[in-house]
């Protein structure tokens, strides 16, 4: 196991670590930037379509949001169908509702074809109602899945209850589209058929600098540099000072996770069917149970304290506590917390940064889905689809000057609701 690992996901994946030699002074038709969901994707598309890759992580793959991810593969946003529509359009709108609507199954199939280890299940999620307005929305939500033919069912407070475990909840939305997984493992899976394509990735290596010559580009990093003809920035919320302006796009929010240790049949009637479950508190929460019978519990925010003590551990156990009182004490394993990358209206961005140079971010707690997907569709357009035919429009990058301020407000907010939840 490893010695600091970054998630409990990162400890307990079977698939093996990729990383290939950086050959500085080359020359590839694609350099990604960023070793998750999106560029690891983008970068396995690419490979199958025949392009050359070079796939360049700072870290360790995983290392950021993608391999601390909660590990639900949703469908969709957590936006209702008819919002998307409305921001969207009558064009993109319809579109990214159904194609981002089959975005579980598409991983699903990578990660069947490519034979990922990364303990998968396809029984659902479950979008559980905290509270009477939240069953309502919920009803709300599930008109418009009714309309569009999706399987989702709408479940009442006993059919909830018997899912779950518990008697909290006051009903919730089963989405048979969805499913999880160990996000990590799924990294990793896509690294190694990435690697199987031809695509070259490695980790370790910084990138500094992005140097335009032509209608290409040289990539600087801090052991070498590579000429690219064209750049793909998958870095999400984990962006840093490389472009101007890119990382004041979205609004950084923590969340955090902890793991108990494996319960040995004493949470059998918690979650049976192994559905992912978060609720529709503004502060959202999260349950799941592991393939090693492990209980994660999280919420937005960082982890604070020990795994011993201090407020998040008195949290989640508290939380445990009220919601499964027939489980009793529990011990915690693991403990971490990633970055989500929030906009305005909670809809991710594809930006053409400049020429041959293009990045997808805005994830809003969504990243499996929404960076596999993103990844194909990167491939799609270097390779010559329309970018009208984009699941989303190109569109202007725009800041948002207040993020750094929004970012420490909701921080506070998501420690004083720690607070509160460790004692009520």
């Amino acid at each position: 196991m490893k010695s600091n690992p970054v998630s409990l996901w990162d400890a307990s994946a079977e698939e093996e670590e990729i990383s290939r030699p950086f050959q500085a002074a080359s020359t590839v038709d694609v350099a990604i930037v960023g070793g998750g969901f999106t560029g690891l994707s983008t970068a396995l598309h690419c490979a199958e379509k025949g392009l050359s890759v070079q796939l360049l992580e700072a870290e360790q793959i995983g290392y950021g949001g993608s391999g601390r991810n909660c590990g639900l593969v949703n469908a969709a946003l957590w936006l209702p169908p008819a919002k998307v529509r409305e921001q969207l359009g009558n064009t993109y709108g319809p579109r990214f509702i159904r194609e981002f609507g089959k975005g579980p199954e598409y991983v699903f199939s990578l990660i069947e074809k490519h034979q990922m280890r990364c303990e998968t299940t396809r029984t659902g999620t479950i979008h559980a109602a905290h509270s009477p307005g939240g069953m309502k929305d919920l009803q709300g939500r599930m008109a418009e899945w009714k309309r569009l033919g999706e399987p989702v069912e709408l479940l009442d407070r006993a059919e909830v209850s018997d899912m779950i475990g518990t008697t909290r909840f006051h009903g919730g939305l089963l989405d048979h589209r969805a499913g999880t997984i160990n996000p990590m493992g799924y990294c990793r899976g896509l690294a190694r058929a990435a690697d199987g394509a031809g695509a070259v990735i490695s980790t370790g290596i910084r990138v500094t600098g992005l140097r335009k010559e032509g209608r290409a580009w040289m990539v600087e990093t801090d052991q070498g540099e590579i000429h690219a003809r064209n750049v793909i920035l998958g870095t999400n919320a984990y962006t840093d000072e490389l472009w101007p302006g890119l990382k004041r796009v979205f609004t950084m929010i923590h969340y955090f996770q902890l793991a108990t240790r494996p319960l040995d049949g004493r949470a059998s009637s918690i979650l049976p069917g192994k559905q992912g479950l978060w609720d529709t508190a503004p502060i959202m929460f999260n349950i799941r149970r592991d393939a090693f019978d492990r209980l994660l519990v999280g919420s937005m925010g960082k982890f604070m304290g020990t795994l011993e003590s201090g407020l998040s551990q008195r949290w989640a156990s508290h939380q445990i506590r009220k919601i499964f009182p027939q489980l009793g004490p529990v011990e915690f394993e693991a403990a971490w917390h990633g970055q989500i990358a929030m906009t305005p209206d909670h809809l991710p961005r594809i930006h053409e940064l400049d020429t041959n140079l293009f990045t997808s971010i805005g994830y809003n707690g969504r990243g499996i889905t929404t960076g596999t997907l993103f990844g194909k569709s990167m491939a799609d357009l270097l390779t010559g689809m329309p970018a009208v035919d984009l699941p989303l429009p190109i569109s202007t990058l725009t800041t948002v000057p207040s993020a750094p301020i929004h970012s420490r407000l909701y921080q506070s907010a998501f420690t004083a609701n720690q607070v509160i939840r460790s004692i009520v």
